[in-house]
């Protein structure tokens, strides 16, 4: 990913849903993956590689980056690393909405619902 044309470059499914977790507030890795799970109704399940491969690509485009949050050490590990989405990541996420939500008009306006092929 580069940090040219992300915002209109379709998203992996794995990166679309570590911005969507990251857009309501700042997490750290576990918390992004059990908010992936939550968000998904379980049916993603993101291991720690994807994860954290992802993350890395996603902070060299510019999509997220560390934050400076501070966990008081007798309530969290203070080695944990919290993440937060960027103006860019907030940019490629909402583009990815729109093309979900065209799509959904596409399928709608052909009178093609989930149980159509059932």
């Amino acid at each position: 990913m580069d940090k040219e044309n992300t915002t209109n470059k379709p998203l992996t499914p794995a990166v679309f849903h570590i911005l969507l977790a990251l857009s309501t507030q700042e997490r750290h890795g576990y918390e992004i993956m059990k908010q992936v799970e939550l968000d998904s109704q379980s049916k993603v399940k993101m291991g720690p590689g994807t994860l954290y491969g992802s993350i890395g690509r996603m902070i060299e485009a510019g999509l997220i980056c560390e934050s400076d949050k501070k966990i008081d050490p007798k309530m969290d590990d203070e080695r944990r690393i919290y993440y937060q989405i960027t103006g860019l990541g907030k940019k490629a996420l909402a583009a990815e909405l729109e093309r979900y939500h065209d799509l959904l008009m596409v399928a709608q306006q052909k009178r093609i619902f989930p149980n159509t092929f059932a």
